[in-house]
């Protein structure tokens, strides 16, 4: 999994909480901090209490506690 963002999704157009939960949803422990990586990028630019950046978050927030549970050695914190 690439941490590259499909151009529709930067193309100029509002990120929406479908937009990351449409990411967030199918993470696995190996890949979550890729989709982590991927959702932060993509709220960055949003400003605070914005629907989508609440929601992208409480995801990253997620996919961080899920990617302590990969059996990865590095940490993910």
């Amino acid at each position: 999994m690439s941490e590259s963002e499909r151009p529709d999704r930067l193309s100029g157009r509002e990120i929406t909480v479908d937009d990351i939960r449409s990411l967030a949803g199918p993470a696995t422990p190996h890949f979550a901090l890729q989709i982590r990586n991927r959702i932060a990028k993509l709220i960055a630019p949003l400003p605070a209490g914005h629907p989508a950046r609440v929601e992208g978050e409480r995801q990253v927030a997620r996919l961080t506690e899920l990617a302590a549970h990969s059996g990865e050695p590095r940490s993910a914190r």
